[in-house]
Formats: structure tokens, C-alpha cells, sequence
């Protein structure tokens, strides 16, 4: 008997991440939306690139994550399309966010919205901002890394 196993569909990303941030450690969550909201998720109609989380009285809330909703939702429903949502994570988890967020500084960012079986979840990082130096430094590195590519292909 062959068991499959599905991967996560990716709904959206922030391809900046990477870029902007050095991550320390990152976590699978769960989120809390309205009925729209799926529906409109569904469809990929939502924006994580400029959202961010922040922690409040033991829980963790997303911010600025805009999912516009779809041409069919009725009018009488209240359609607050940036409004914050509550992320569902283990006392634990929460309890570490915490503290590296009090002590050390460091900041909540998602990192991309994924579907788990009929699931929506979300992908969040705790991560620390990086300088302008650290990514002028990756640029060149990446810049010398093409170069010796080009160079090894066109030798053989």
C-alpha cells in the first residue's frame, strides 16, 4: 500500500524575508479568520509581504496582512480587509517568543501562508533586522558566486 505524502500548497510568500532579516527560529501556527476570509484565501488573494506580529496579554496577533475579498461575499458582512488576527500557538512557543522579544530585541515576521490538509496556516519567523552592510555584503557574494558559475560553464 503506497501512502502519499502531500506537501503543503503555498498560498503566498514574502520573498523579502530573507533579505531584510537574519531569522533565529521559525514556527508553524495556526490563524483564526472569518468565513470570507477563506474563501478569499482560497482564491490567493492575500498579502503578507508588508505584515508583521506582535505579542499582546499572552497572545500573538497578525498585523497588516491584507486579504481583499472576492467579488461574490455578501454586502451585510463587515469587511475589514487589514484587520488584526490572532495566531494559534503553544503556551510554550509564546512563552519563548516572549522573552527573546523583551530581552533580546528581536521581531515577529511570517515568512509565508501555507494550507495543512483543510487547514490555513502560517509560517512566522523570530528573526533580528539585518544592516545595510550585511546585505551589501550578501550582494557581493552572490555577484561572485554568478560570476565563477559563468566562468566553470563556459570552461567546460
Amino acid at each position: 500500500m503506497n501512502k502519499k505524502k502531500k506537501k503543503n500548497k503555498i498560498i503566498c510568500r514574502n520573498k523579502k524575508i530573507y533579505f531584510n532579516y537574519f531569522i533565529k527560529k521559525t514556527f508553524k501556527a495556526g490563524l483564526v479568520l472569518k468565513g470570507w476570509e477563506i474563501k478569499s484565501v482560497r482564491k490567493n488573494m492575500v498579502d503578507i509581504s508588508n505584515s508583521y506580529l506582535i505579542y499582546k496579554n499572552f497572545e500573538i496577533f497578525l498585523l497588516n496582512c491584507r486579504i481583499n475579498p472576492i467579488k461574490t461575499t455578501s454586502i451585510n458582512v463587515d469587511l475589514d480587509v487589514s484587520r488584526t488576527k490572532k495566531i494559534l500557538l503553544k503556551k510554550k512557543e509564546i512563552l519563548f517568543i516572549k522573552n527573546n522579544i523583551q530581552r533580546k530585541n528581536y521581531s515577529l515576521v511570517p515568512i509565508s501562508m501555507f494550507w495543512k490538509k483543510s487547514w490555513c496556516k502560517i509560517k512566522i519567523s523570530l528573526s533580528k533586522g539585518k544592516k545595510n552592510i550585511d546585505k551589501r555584503e550578501i550582494k557581493k557574494t552572490n555577484t561572485i558566486k554568478k560570476e565563477l558559475s559563468r566562468i566553470s560553464k563556459n570552461f567546460y
